[in-house]
């Protein structure tokens, strides 16, 4: 998990719907480019395959991270994929919430807690397996640049957990996945969220305690 100095974290803002249980709102996500000039890593490609590709460039793109299956984080995957030629990762567990998106279309790679994504130039991404906003949702954790970086996907934002009370979440999973997963990171972790602003490890990790007495 060592970073490289010529790495770059960017960050695409696109606006879509997410849908689930028959209800449907308008999002902004935030969809994470990790790379150098020549290769790129892309997490969560949301909404708009022709925004994310103009802001890959010329680069080649190593890979599409999925850090979960709901449709707002991989609705412009297969098209980005077939634009760039690059694989997509998803965790296995959210393979129902995939199927309907794409139905017909599985996803090249499988992602599993502890597995090491490669960066491009040197280092790597190590993946956490931090189920609760889905059963498959992860986050990806690594140093980049010699600080400590979390990509959280919705698993973890500035003010608290991701949402859960819909189908296939779960509240006290997302607690025990921060808990053992998140809060154990080094505080001064930047947390790179899959909407809205940064935070960090230390910012968020006061205020479990109070997220656990909102959730009896």
């Amino acid at each position: 998990m060592t970073g490289n100095a010529g790495l770059r974290v960017d960050r695409v803002i696109t606006r879509g719907d997410f849908t689930l249980d028959g209800q449907t709102f308008t999002v902004d996500n935030n969809v994470w480019l990790v790379g150098n000039d020549q290769e790129v890593l892309v997490i969560d490609a949301a909404h708009d395959p022709s925004v994310i590709a103009a802001a890959v460039g010329t680069r080649v793109v190593t890979s599409i991270i999925a850090t979960h299956g709901h449709n707002d984080h991989i609705n412009a995957a297969a098209e980005l994929a077939d634009l760039v030629r690059a694989p997509i990762a998803l965790h296995p567990a959210d393979v129902m919430l995939w199927r309907t998106i794409y139905p017909h279309r599985a996803p090249d790679r499988s992602l599993a807690d502890g597995q090491l994504v490669g960066l491009p130039g040197g280092g790597s991404l190590r993946v956490l397996h931090t189920p609760g906003h889905s059963p498959g949702g992860i986050c990806l954790f690594g140093e980049l640049t010699g600080e400590p970086v979390l990509f959280s996907g919705d698993t973890l934002f500035r003010g608290g957990p991701g949402a859960t009370g819909r189908s296939y979440s779960d509240f006290p999973t997302i607690l025990a996945s921060i808990r053992t997963q998140l809060l154990t990171l080094p505080a001064n972790t930047v947390v790179h969220t899959g909407h809205g602003d940064d935070t960090t490890i230390g910012e968020e990790g006061v205020d479990y305690d109070d997220w656990v007495r909102r959730g009896r």
